[in-house]
């Protein structure tokens, strides 16, 4: 269906009151709403009839909207499906968005195998492994991975057991007492089965009995003086007691449930979920939402839920929210059939489920609240400090600046860098490398003028290429041109710009970052005139970090030609020259004029050179 010709008022006669998916495009084809329906037909309407209930946000978006179309699904269980997918993929600006993209550890211990292995899992799989989690802390999990390595003595190996017993000398695990090597046959099928169910109780929680056998370890060690002994065994009870610290009972119904609230503010919000599994908290973790067309609460954790449980593998038993959600009892039919069993969500009114809910809202307005100052941060580093830099030269509206930089090592290659910087930030996607193809030699001013002449006519070409297809947009970083060109130096390198900019016919401003003679900013110039910056300032931080940033990237640049061998100096066309020679060549002579004026005798007094190379030399460049 070609959207020029889309006439919305036709296209509502003809919705069906079937359930499915509905996707809202802009003018330029770009999905910008995605949504489901009971009856497709009344609620895709609902948006175009006039009504004193839409908010300003809904507002706008149907005003962007230039067609719509939608997907039938059978039931509203598919369609909600189907949603979760669409909002994945497409991340419309109108839907509510899970900015996150988290995933959560689990342990694995591989009990179908003949002598099971405990692992470190990022996703739970439908195997026949024992999962435990998912936690909120990685490195908790590879600490608690390593302490029953050390206690039970599991193995780490990939090892095809016991097929392949005897084959291999035991690992270094097994030398370090980590490891009770069943790859040799020195500990039964039995007795390591022992080991791993004892394992899986520590991983369910009970943590009295290794503690009781490590307390009785450490004293016998103790008894019979080997201290060295006793304070390893100190040292493992002390790690069982942070981890047995960490899982603190939230009550004795021993569920699988997430605690899920919110705090908002005019544009974004903040979720913060509790994790309970088996009765215990393991952990907590916020989420940072952008809010799109949702307004209320109930709309911004309803969408949060299908967003959050569409891309996690475990489903817990129950969902306590804040509050009650829009389309409660298809997510939960949608949960349950995730889960395999009844999944429970409840809005918890009085008691302690009610208290854990405003503790979870507590702390998702802490995060906010925290995130805000943060972000004002952020804005003075970045905007702020834009603004700041186009104060003192008297420019406003400054949001893009490319910044430009030549490398050469002694005179034999010279490459140039471009470097972006939009709204403070690097924009990386933008930067662009030059090879220098006009100019021979170290001459840093030539080189400037054939960078800047490269990069502009070729973004004037694009425009004008893109001006005959009749299209008017910009692409990519050559037909973006900047709202202000910086230069790492001071009048000779501004002129150069300039230069180039009359002989293009363009007018934009040019600046110069100038060093002092320990080669730190002290100012800028522009318009003929040093202008000096406090040092102290977020604009003179922004300055410092642009120069930085373009010296780098040149120099990179340079050292990626070097190691592949593409920069050629004119010193790989001497015969009897060879790679031992040119770098002696260039240690001693620092650069290609002194090597050309260089006599002889003088040739001959370089290490590794002889009466014959040096007349090579001397012959080619006479």
């Amino acid at each position: 269906m070609d959207h020029i010709e889309f006439n919305i008022e036709e296209e509502l006669k003809k919705l069906p009151s079937q359930p499915g998916v509905y996707i809202m495009h802009d003018k330029r084809d770009e999905i910008i709403y995605v949504g489901k329906a009971i009856s497709l037909k009344n609620r895709v309407r609902q948006y175009f009839q006039s009504s004193r209930n839409k908010t300003s946000k809904i507002e706008q978006m149907v005003s962007r909207i230039a067609r719509f179309e939608y997907i039938i699904t059978d039931s509203e269980l598919e369609a909600l499906v189907l949603e979760c997918n669409l909002i994945k993929e497409h991340r419309p600006r109108y839907n509510t968005m899970l900015k996150d993209d988290k995933t959560y550890p689990y342990i694995k211990v591989t009990v179908y195998e003949d002598f099971p292995r405990i692992l470190f899992s990022r996703e739970m799989k439908k195997d026949k492994s024992k999962y435990f989690g998912p936690y909120t802390s990685a490195g908790a999990v590879k600490d608690t991975i390593e302490l029953i390595h050390k206690i039970y003595q599991i193995r780490t190996c990939n090892r095809n057991l016991p097929k392949d017993i005897g084959k291999e000398r035991p690992c270094l695990y097994y030398h370090i007492k980590q490891c009770s090597a069943p790859c040799q046959g020195y500990i039964s099928k039995e007795e390591y089965y022992k080991s791993i169910n004892q394992a899986l109780e520590f991983l369910g929680g009970k943590y009295s009995p290794v503690m009781g056998m490590l307390e009785e370890k450490m004293q016998k060690a103790s008894d019979e003086m080997d201290y060295e002994k006793a304070i390893e065994y100190r040292d493992l009870l002390n790690s069982v007691k942070q981890i047995a610290q960490k899982q603190k009972i939230t009550d004795s119904g021993m569920e699988d449930r997430d605690i899920i609230a919110m705090a908002k503010d005019e544009k974004d919000a903040v979720v913060q979920v509790f994790f309970v599994r088996e009765g215990r908290l393991i952990g907590r973790e916020h989420f940072h939402v952008t809010i799109g067309a949702a307004e209320d609460n109930q709309q911004i954790l309803t969408s949060f839920v299908k967003q959050f449980y569409a891309g996690t593998p475990f489903i817990p038993k129950e969902l306590w929210v804040q509050t009650g959600l829009e389309e409660e009892s298809v997510i939960g039919e949608w949960l349950t059939a995730k889960r395999g069993q009844k999944v429970k969500i409840m809005v918890p009114l009085k008691g302690q489920k009610e208290r854990l809910v405003e503790l979870a809202e507590k702390n998702a307005a802490l995060v906010l609240s925290q995130d805000k100052e943060k972000i004002k941060r952020e804005e003075l580093r970045t905007i702020g400090a834009m603004n700041e830099v186009g104060g003192w030269i008297g420019l406003s509206g400054v949001k893009r600046i490319e910044a430009f930089d030549i490398s050469n090592i002694s005179g034999f290659e010279s490459v140039g860098s471009m470097i972006v910087y939009e709204n403070g930030k690097p924009k990386r996607n933008d930067y662009r490398k030059f090879k220098i193809k006009w100019v021979k030699g170290a001459n840093d001013y030539a080189s400037m003028n054939e960078v800047l002449t490269r990069r502009f006519s070729h973004g004037l070409k694009e425009m004008e290429e893109l001006k005959e297809k009749g299209v008017d947009k910009e692409f990519g970083s050559f037909t973006r041109f900047p709202d202000l060109i910086m230069m790492d130096g001071g009048r000779g390198q501004v002129n150069i710009a300039l230069e180039v900019m009359r002989e293009l016919g363009l007018s934009i401003p040019v600046c110069g970052m100038v060093k002092d003679d320990n080669h730190r900013t002290r100012g800028l110039y522009y318009n003929n005139v040093e202008i000096p910056i406090d040092r102290h300032s977020e604009g003179f931080k922004l300055i410092t970090r642009i120069q930085d940033e373009a010296h780098r990237f040149a120099i990179e640049y340079h050292r990626s030609l070097r190691s592949k061998g593409q920069v050629k100096s004119i010193l790989d066309d001497i015969p009897d020259i060879g790679p031992n020679r040119r770098k002696a060549l260039m240690r001693e002579f620092k650069g290609l004029e002194a090597i050309k004026e260089a006599e002889i005798e003088d040739l001959e007094k370089i290490p590794g050179m002889n009466a014959r190379s040096a007349k090579s030399v001397y012959e080619f460049f006479h």
